[in-house]
């Protein structure tokens, strides 16, 4: 396409890049999360929960005044001429470098860099870090003791900048051709990086740590919410079928009192046989027993009662019957109990080895 850029080759491609413990480490943490078949997010989801990824990458921000250094100290850091780097104004805006691909977003002016880092330190002062760039080019010590109070004056002009304890460590491009007495703390911007790095890393493993719980905890509620239910509805059936027996039972049990009471015991012994009959007639014989008892008068008014009676047990036997929970399908058991050992012996399990491998890479920095 006419009139595009031309993308930068690098030297060292993003498959090739990713070569630190720490950076293979949180990539594979990454991968736990974003799976497309057994990912954390999508089991997570399933449960009604949310889990964030954690980044891949930490992000690192170099802001500074007109000709500061920056791309310099970029291009010293990563090991690649990436950024353009001169007198004149190569860059007007905030790039993005990461592992050797770039992209330009959020124009700022030069001008406007006090402002920018004011507004962050009003969020994120924690994390701020302030240097002197270029300091072998500031003249003598006198000159940049000259220039630092220039800053310090400037910033302290600022409320959200000005604060006690404030330190600003001189750094340069060391080059062994130009030799200079000024002390160059560049090593600690390094340290500084790396100490976030590895902080970032640690803080993923505790994450992951937690989200594997958070899961597991979550799943073995659910199934044991399950249980519950099983056994309520176990409860509350029992209950509809007792209330719906005696609403249907009680009404043909009378009805069949009068019918059998028509009949005399031996045409009763003639169709259901003497055991039978002998049975039946002393059941029945209950219920017309009570029926002479009652009065006539109150015959009817005791019919009323008797059959709402029957009715109310058939309307709690309806609404024994609505009061079961919804409990999981098997398809749906099995699924949360494949989720549940997925995350204990494969996850946690990957987390182990990835903690032993931090430590391994911990131990090996600190004997170097």
């Amino acid at each position: 396409m006419s009139g595009g850029r031309k993308p930068r080759s690098v030297a060292n491609p993003l498959e090739s890049a990713i070569t630190t413990p720490s950076e293979r480490i949180l990539r594979e943490c990454h991968n736990l999360y974003i799976d497309s078949e057994n990912g954390l997010v999508k089991i997570a989801s399933h449960l009604g929960l949310q889990l964030l990824p954690p980044r891949k990458k930490i992000i690192v921000m170099i802001m500074g005044n007109h000709s500061a250094g920056k791309s310099s100290f970029i291009n010293w850091y990563v090991e690649e001429h990436i950024q353009k780097t001169g007198v004149a104004i190569e860059t007007q805006g905030f790039t993005f470098i990461t592992s050797g691909r770039k992209r330009e977003s959020l124009t700022a002016l030069c001008k406007r860099t006090l402002n920018i880092v004011e507004k962050l330190s009003d969020k994120v002062a924690d994390k701020l870090r302030f240097y002197l760039s270029k300091a072998d080019e500031a003249g003598r010590e006198t000159d940049r003791q000259r220039v630092m109070m220039q800053i310090v004056q400037e910033l302290c002009r600022r409320p959200g900048l000005n604060k006690c304890g404030f330190e600003m460590p001189t750094i340069y491009i060391p080059n062994p051709q130009k030799l200079s007495r000024c002390v160059n703390q560049i090593d600690g911007v390094c340290q500084t990086i790396e100490k976030t790095i590895n902080q970032a890393v640690q803080k993923t493993l505790d994450q992951l740590e937690k989200d594997c719980d958070l899961i597991s905890s979550t799943i073995d509620s659910k199934l044991a919410q399950d249980r519950a239910d099983l056994s309520f509805n176990s409860s509350v059936r029992l209950h509809s079928f007792l209330c719906g027996a005696l609403g249907i039972l009680l009404p043909c049990l009378s009805i069949l009192s009068f019918i059998v009471n028509t009949l005399s015991p031996e045409e009763l012994q003639e169709l259901l046989g003497e055991g039978l009959a002998k049975a039946l007639w002393l059941s029945t014989g209950v219920v017309v027993f009570l029926w002479d008892w009652i009065p006539e008068d109150g015959q009817i008014l005791f019919v009323i009662i008797f059959g709402a009676l029957c009715y109310f047990f058939l309307c709690l036997a309806k609404y024994f019957a609505r009061q079961g929970n919804r409990t999981l399908t098997k398809k749906e058991k099995r699924t949360l109990t494949e989720y549940s050992d997925y995350v204990q012996d494969v996850v946690k399990a990957k987390k182990g080895k990835l903690y032993e491998e931090y430590l391994a890479q911990c131990a090996a920095e600190y004997d170097f």
